[in-house]
């Protein structure tokens, strides 16, 4: 009988502070891996954001879409978009550095249409 898994979750839920995985479990084997392990990107978003980006690829980037199928305004979409960018990246709001940088609005717009995926743009943004 497979043991029911719980969805992972990044922050300590009293604090809000960031988590570490400090053990890893091979089911199958039995084999056990103890220390101090970082989440990495994913261990910076909370699990709605999570969700959302599970979303966001599951719909091929496309955010126009995925906000028509989820029933919020596109501007909704985005502005969660903007949040994971924000956790992800620079701890500074992508909107206020895009107000700096042209180019990195650019890049936002690119990722929202679609153009790019999470991963070039994150990439995009980080060599900004």
């Amino acid at each position: 009988m497979t043991k029911r898994l719980l969805p992972l979750i990044t922050k300590d839920p009293a604090t809000g502070a960031d988590l570490i995985v400090t053990r890893l479990e091979s089911p199958d084997s039995g084999l056990v891996i103890e220390g101090a392990f970082d989440l990495g990107w994913i261990g910076r978003l909370t699990r709605e954001q999570l969700d959302f980006v599970g979303l966001l690829l599951r719909y091929r980037t496309n955010l126009q879409k995925l906000a028509d199928d989820l029933g919020i305004a596109y501007n909704t979409a985005r502005s969660r978009l903007d949040d994971v960018v924000a956790a992800i990246g620079e701890p500074s709001a992508p909107k206020q550095a895009a107000r700096q940088d042209p180019a990195r609005a650019e890049i936002i717009d690119r990722l929202a249409k679609g153009d790019l995926s999470v991963d070039e743009a994150i990439e995009a943004l980080k060599r900004r």
